[in-house]
């Protein structure tokens, strides 16, 4: 299935940081954004993290929920969130169900070498649960400032 604007965001349930199971429905009457990333605690994903963070007040104020996702495990989650007192919750995908689901697990180049892993992409999810917009080939260093930008029509 290939995810875009206007058509329902797929649900999904996952474990946050603590092993609480988190489903997209229970955010159901406030946009979400569902940021996919490769991996905690690395150069990219922190800076787009701590973006995130740094701009967390705006998106408390526009009523808006984030929620990143990795196939990294809760443990590791927990890690990440408190070294780099990240505000928002993190889900752990370890099997990859929901990057394949969302369609961004896949092939991937780093120096030179090919493999499978998450392909940096965001959703920006409406207050009715349907996708207004997708995110591909993010900036982490900008990216917060964009969606915060779309985000304004919700």
């Amino acid at each position: 299935m290939t995810i875009s604007p206007g058509i329902p965001a797929p649900e999904f349930s996952l474990p946050d940081e603590n092993n609480k199971v988190r489903r997209l429905s229970e955010y159901r009457g406030r946009p979400v954004v569902l940021y996919f990333y490769p991996k905690d605690d690395t150069p990219g994903c922190t800076t787009e993290a701590c973006n995130f963070r740094d701009d967390y007040s705006a998106y408390v104020n526009a009523d808006l929920v984030v929620l990143g996702v990795s196939p990294d495990t809760p443990k590791s989650h927990a890690k990440f969130k408190e070294k780099y007192l990240l505000p928002f919750s993190l889900l752990a995908d370890d099997e990859h169900k929901i990057c394949n689901l969302y369609g961004v697990w896949g092939p991937k180049k780093f120096m030179g070498r090919g493999y499978e892993g998450v392909i940096r992409t965001t959703f920006l999810i409406d207050s009715n649960g349907r996708i207004a917009k997708v995110f591909e080939n993010v900036r982490p260093a900008e990216h917060s400032a964009e969606v915060l930008e779309a985000a304004k029509g919700l």
